[in-house]
């Protein structure tokens, strides 16, 4: 699948495709995991990447093997959300390039949304650094009736920016954000250290001279 240059609007996830908060997300789930007596490893950390926050803490209990009759989503929701906020307001750095993009599609007149798992509580905070007044329209996971990996925040994201999905470009980094937007028909580029979907374009970083056309000076 090729990126248009000109796309009708661009979609964009949040924690590791703008901003560089996966560090601060590492540092909330470790200190919940370690709560409940193991020490998070590498891969358990990595299946949680881009997943709505039921479905990464359900993947935390079941690594911890905590029975099910012990589990307190809403408390471990409420915990991980205000240490992420404390994080977040403690600064959230940008991923490379992607502030110069936002403003150069921005420039362009092409609509920005944001399009995240994160719930809207938590994404409020990161909106201070973002700038609210970048996007048109701001998705959020607990915002839709079935989150990433289902097209549905995609298909919302579009929608809202006035286009159809299928002339939106959407930018990840995670597989399951990469899947949720091409299963909702965007044109799907991604960032991060590989690639992580079949049918996106990647290119490493927002940095890269072949982002987008229109990010091209």
């Amino acid at each position: 699948m090729s990126v248009p240059s000109s796309p009708a609007a661009v979609l964009f996830d949040m924690d590791g495709t703008l901003l560089d908060s996966e560090k601060l997300w590492d540092i909330a789930v470790a200190e919940f995991t370690r709560g409940l007596g193991l020490d998070i490893t590498a891969e358990a950390r990595a299946a949680t990447l881009g997943n709505a926050t039921g479905d990464a803490l359900r993947k935390l209990y079941d690594f911890a093997q905590v029975p099910e009759a012990d589990r307190d989503y809403a408390g471990a929701q409420r915990w991980v959300s205000n240490r992420v906020v404390e994080l977040f307001d403690g600064g959230i750095p940008w991923q490379p390039g992607a502030r110069q993009t936002l403003d150069r599609l921005a420039e362009s007149g092409i609509p920005l949304v944001l399009v995240t798992n994160t719930i809207r509580e938590i994404t409020e905070h990161a909106l201070h650094t973002l700038g609210r007044e970048r996007f048109v329209a701001t998705v959020c996971g607990d915002e839709v009736n079935n989150p990433k990996p289902a097209p549905d925040p995609y298909l919302l994201g579009a929608s809202l920016a006035g286009a159809p999905a299928v002339d939106c470009v959407a930018v990840e980094d995670s597989p399951t954000g990469a899947r949720a937007a091409l299963d909702a028909g965007c044109a799907v580029l991604t960032v991060g250290p590989a690639p992580v979907a079949d049918g996106a374009v990647h290119v490493g970083t927002l940095s890269s001279a072949a982002v987008l056309g229109v990010s091209r000076r």
